[in-house]
């Protein structure tokens, strides 16, 4: 499924879009896959995508600044 984001496979195309988007702006952000586990109401396991975006903005490091 293209659009399903829950697998090892969709996370990782998630993971490149959201790294290609916010490095195209300048930004250096940080995404991480973690294998979650098996969850019955999806009757499968799952992938969390997280990143060190707030609120969906790059926080601003000391390389912003130099």
């Amino acid at each position: 499924m293209k659009g399903d984001y829950c697998t090892r496979e969709g996370a990782e195309r998630l993971k490149e879009q959201i790294e290609a988007y916010w490095a195209d702006r300048g930004h250096n952000v940080r995404v991480n896959l973690i294998q979650g586990g098996f969850l019955a109401s999806m009757r499968s396991a799952r992938t969390d995508v997280r990143s060190n975006l707030i609120n969906g903005v790059p926080t601003r490091s000391s390389e912003d600044f130099a």
